[in-house]
This record gives C-alpha cells, structure tokens and sequence, in this order.
C-alpha cells in the first residue's frame, strides 16, 4: 500500500479536470487480500473508484468465474485419471491446483479422493487463491472469445509417464472453460468520486502472472478517450517490467509516460 491505485485515479482525475479526455484501468481485487491486512483495491479518500462496497466485493462475479473454470478443469483431470487414465497421465506430474478467493492456508496441502474407488484416486494437491490461476492470466491478455478459447486449450496441467504436457485440450475440457468465463471477458465500468470512467477487469497477481488489469479494458479505453491511466501491481521491478515485457507486446500498445510511486516509508523498508 503505497499509493499506486491513489496516484492512478487521482491522476485520471486532474487530466479530465484540464479538459483532457481521460479513462482508467486498474485491476479487480481479490477477496483473499480485502479481508486480510492488506484491504481493499479502491484507492482512498477523494482519490477512489464507486461504488467501493461493489468493487471490491465479487463486483460481477468475475472472479468466481475464472475459478470455476479452473476447478472444472481440475475436476475432467482427476475424473480422466480414474476412468482408465487414457492419457496415460503421471499423477505425481500434476501442477494444477484447484482454486478459492478467500485466504484459507488449511487448504494449502491436501489430500483427495479419499474414501474408496468411487471417490476418485487419492493424491496430494493443494488449493491456490483463484487470482493466482493460470485461468486468471488468460483472461487477462486475451483480445477475443476465440483467443481466449485457443490459450485455454494451451493449459499444461500436468505429463504422461512418458514425459509428454497433457492440456486442457487433450481432456477436452477448454470449450466448456470458454463458455463459463464467456460473461468474465467483458470488462466491468465503473466510475471515480469525480465521474472519470474507470474499467475494472482481471487481477493476476504480479508475482506469479503479469500483474496487470485486462489487455481488453485498454484496447477498449484507448477507442473512447485520449489519455487512459493504467497500472501495474507489485512494485516496479515486478509489475512494471512484466508490464512492458509482456502485456504492452500483447497489446501493441506502448506508454507514452511512466510514473513511478515511491515513498520514503518504502525506501526504508526496502533498506
């Protein structure tokens, strides 16, 4: 909690102020963070998106779409395993976990299919916070239904015994994640405490994804204004790289001006 989110709507703010035709795109939060110390994703004080209740409580239920997604995914994956295994998957190879958007750490390590052959093959898996899900990554870089169908389909959720990526294609499962997150690609506008439009969609963290708000939202944003205000999660050697590393190369959308949040609590405890 720097400021990041404050300085990117304040900022929105005072260029509409000067008569400049400004939008904002920032992330949606995750449940796990607003009900732990960390708090919510709206800014503050006169610098925040509205309603704030709305935006950081499941706003459109974007995000219990990705998770279902994923955990329908995980769901064909042990299911496949325990009607004959076809693809011959190697159940130690697995790394996709199935997901929830709370912070619950007894859910970290777990051990499934326990009670007998009707209940599926016991193995260890965990469960990960839903905004850490490859799923949520996707839908924050696809320009498309059918780009969002096809990096689906790409999925790696674990190998065969013989080294081969099983996807989430081989299990046939992408068509059906598709169709779920089919409402989840629009993205959600909402507006600041001085009526600048803001678009609220995706929220990959950045230290296991990009970090960034949806490729869709800025594409979007740069059709209806002339300056639009977005940033980047995490701090600068984080967010921002993958920023400019990953999310403007998808986008073919490059910044015109960077401005960097630093504060000398920050420098301090950073050393």
């Amino acid at each position: 909690g720097e400021g990041k989110t404050v300085t990117t709507i304040g900022l929105s703010m005072a260029l509409n102020k000067i008569g400049k035709k400004t939008i904002t795109c920032i992330r949606q939060p995750s449940l796990g963070p607003v009900f732990g110390i960390k708090g919510g994703a709206a800014g503050g004080g006169y610098s925040q998106v509205l309603p704030m209740e709305d935006f950081n409580l499941h706003l459109t239920g974007d995000t219990h779409a990705v998770g279902i997604a994923n955990n329908l995914l995980a769901a064909f994956l042990d299911t496949h395993i325990m009607k004959g295994n076809e693809l011959d998957i190697d159940p130690f190879s697995i790394t996709l976990n199935r997901v929830v958007d709370v912070s619950d750490r007894a859910l970290r390590n777990i051990v499934i299919g326990l009670g007998g052959p009707l209940n599926g093959i016991p193995r260890e898996t965990g469960y990960d916070i839903t905004v850490a899900s490859e799923v949520m990554a996707i839908l924050a870089l696809t320009t498309s239904l059918k780009d969002l169908r096809e990096r689906l389909a790409r999925m790696v959720v674990g190998s065969s015994y013989d080294g081969k990526a099983v996807t989430a294609e081989d299990l046939k499962c992408a068509g059906s994640m598709a169709v779920l997150l089919k409402d989840a690609i629009k993205p959600n506008l909402l507006q600041t405490i001085e009526h600048t439009p803001c678009f609220v969609h995706a929220g990959p963290f950045a230290n296991i994804a990009h970090g960034n708000s949806s490729v869709l939202a800025d594409q979007i944003a740069i059709k209806l204004g002339d300056y639009i205000v977005t940033e980047s999660g995490f701090g600068a050697d984080c967010g921002a790289e993958k920023f400019m590393d990953i999310k403007c190369r998808y986008s073919g959308l490059k910044p015109d001006v960077v401005v960097i949040v630093a504060t000398v609590r920050a420098l301090k405890m950073h050393g």
